[in-house]
């Protein structure tokens, strides 16, 4: 391969993309990292800071190409019940949580299940595209620490 890899500084909202690169939800938070588009392209993201990129939104390359960002098919826990009483235990865990209608779709963790099995959800294992909601305030992530685990987390709330 000659010369070096196209170079994405920017991301764009949805619309006019001409390759698509598939990312996980955790692949979808980051500043600096070579990637290769489901086409087959190698490009380089390097962003300004540390951002959450949204299914649909594209990479901008240097040269004006756009490749479109997908969400990767994951392990995740379908949850069906009351969903506000079980959004609300899913929120208290600051645990990445996509809402929908019907159900809610959460990465799959053997504490948090237990959990909502105890409240009395509908709970199973799916494997879908997992785009959670974004955090409060139009900041992305609200927060990017491991998952599984019941300590306190150390944050001061106001409440």
């Amino acid at each position: 391969m000659t010369g070096a890899l196209p170079v994405a500084q920017d991301v764009a909202p949805p619309g006019g993309a001409d390759d698509t690169v598939t990312l996980s939800y955790d692949d979808r938070f980051l500043r600096r990292k070579r990637l290769v588009s489901d086409g087959g392209l190698a490009f380089v993201v390097d962003l300004a800071k540390t951002t959450s990129v949204e299914a649909g939104e594209c990479f901008v390359l240097a040269d004006g190409r756009k490749v479109a960002v997908a969400a990767a098919d994951e392990n995740l826990l379908e949850v069906r019940g009351d969903l506000p009483r079980l959004a609300w235990h899913v929120g208290n865990r600051h645990t990445p949580c996509q809402i929908e209608a019907d159900r809610l779709l959460i990465q799959r963790d053997h504490v948090i299940r237990d959990m909502l099995n105890r409240l009395g959800a509908e709970v199973a294992e799916i494997v879908a595209p997992f785009s959670p909601e974004g955090g409060a305030y139009g900041h992305g992530r609200t927060h990017a620490h491991e998952h599984g685990h019941t300590t306190h987390h150390g944050h001061s709330h106001d409440h």
